[in-house]
């Protein structure tokens, strides 16, 4: 008796474009990643190599979700809905180390 193949599985080709795209989302990632760990070994600590880290990793953060959650092709509204209340965050924090700084200079 032999075995008869009853596996429906067909295999499809390799999709090129999702390939290049995987390729490219990784490739950007890795400058990004590579440009920060030139600024940590070559810049000494300062606020301007503070504030690049920062300002690259909200780039890395927004690539990331718009590519990996597919926040890219969702509905305007949905994205707005997101980073409006983000933003609000963002503006709250540095209010609150702003102050806190302020405050930390008058009483000592």
């Amino acid at each position: 008796m032999a075995l008869e193949e009853t596996n429906p599985i067909v295999v499809a080709p390799p999709d090129k474009d999702r390939i290049r795209k995987i390729w490219r989302t990784a490739l950007v990632l890795g400058v990004i990643t590579t440009i920060e760990f030139v600024i940590a070994f070559t810049m000494e600590s300062s606020a301007l190599r503070t504030s690049l880290f920062v300002g690259l990793t909200l780039v890395k953060a927004f690539y990331i979700v718009s590519e990996f959650m597919h926040l890219k092709y969702e509905v305007k509204v949905l994205i707005w809905s997101i980073l409006v209340p983000t933003l609000f965050i963002i503006w709250l924090l540095l209010a609150l180390l702003i102050e806190g700084e302020a405050l930390f200079m008058v009483r000592y």
